[in-house]
């Protein structure tokens, strides 16, 4: 896998956490960071492909369908 570099600016809080994590486990701060980063990014493309879906259904971009007509559509409504 190739990797590359990022270089980001932390408040000092967060910076000695990760730091005391580290020296506690054995691993860099940058171990924690990446991990954080991989477990994070999924819902966070999530995130902003909703809102930005939301929003293109409120400029009419997006053909949109009540509830009660795909209930009967399905067969559903009783």
């Amino acid at each position: 896998m190739s990797t590359a570099v990022l270089s980001v600016r932390l408040p000092e809080e967060l910076k000695r956490r990760l730091d005391d994590l580290g020296s506690r486990t054995g691993r860099p701060a940058t171990f924690y960071v990446r991990q954080a980063v991989e477990s994070y990014i999924d819902d966070l493309e999530y995130a902003y492909a909703l809102k930005a879906e939301a929003e293109a259904v409120r400029r009419d971009e997006i053909k949109t369908r009540r509830l009660d007509e795909i209930a009967a559509a399905l067969g559903l409504d009783a």
